[in-house]
């Protein structure tokens, strides 16, 4: 059983009204609570022996989105922070990107681009060990467009419900927001696990 996640601390995050925090916090708690319900069933089903019922294969296709649902939503709200400060020039995860990038601000104007696209999804910086490589990808749906094998990194939500409540439709406006609340040091952590 999965327990949802507290994330009060970001209340008070500037660019982000706390009502826009909390309703997201609700929607989150949302996936958990629904994974949960799937899993249940799910395991019900499995002890009935049912693997070829309609209702088996229909709720293990459901079983991505709501997993992903909540665990991006963790990513996200965890690689935030009232206060954000640039990751030092120094560090493995600056290097790695400079590497990548050709520096940090390449990195942005990337990532960025990605998140002023029309459409819903998530923005996540990738880190794919296995060739010593990092992408910005655009995920459409919570289990949809991920890169199998690879570690997400930074997380960045540009479902409506992320930021309409405080900026109606200036998305742009949002990820300006989002940039200067991002937890580089949570984004460090990732890229040495």
């Amino acid at each position: 059983m999965y327990e949802a996640k507290n994330f009060d601390s970001l209340l008070g995050t500037p660019g982000f009204s706390d009502q826009l925090l909390k309703n997201h916090f609700t929607l989150y708690q949302g996936y958990v609570t629904n994974f949960n319900k799937l899993n249940d069933i799910l395991v019900s089903i499995e002890k009935e022996s049912k693997f070829g019922s309609p209702e088996y294969a229909e709720l293990n296709r459901r079983l991505g989105w709501e997993f992903n649902g909540m665990r991006l939503h963790e990513l996200y709200f965890g690689n935030m922070a009232k206060a954000s400060k640039l990751p030092d020039t120094d560090s493995l995860l600056a290097k790695a990107m400079a590497k990548e990038w050709g520096g940090l601000e390449m990195w942005e104007k990337d990532f960025l681009a990605m998140g002023v696209m029309r459409g819903i999804g998530w923005v996540v910086m990738y880190r794919d060990e296995a060739a010593g490589r990092m992408f910005n990808v655009w995920v459409n749906e919570h289990d949809v467009g991920h890169l199998a094998g690879c570690t997400p990194l930074l997380v960045m939500d540009v479902f409506e419900h992320a930021y309409m409540l405080d900026y109606g439709i200036k998305k742009a406006d949002y990820l300006q927001a989002f940039f200067k609340a991002i937890d580089w040091d949570a984004v460090e952590k990732r890229f040495q696990n």
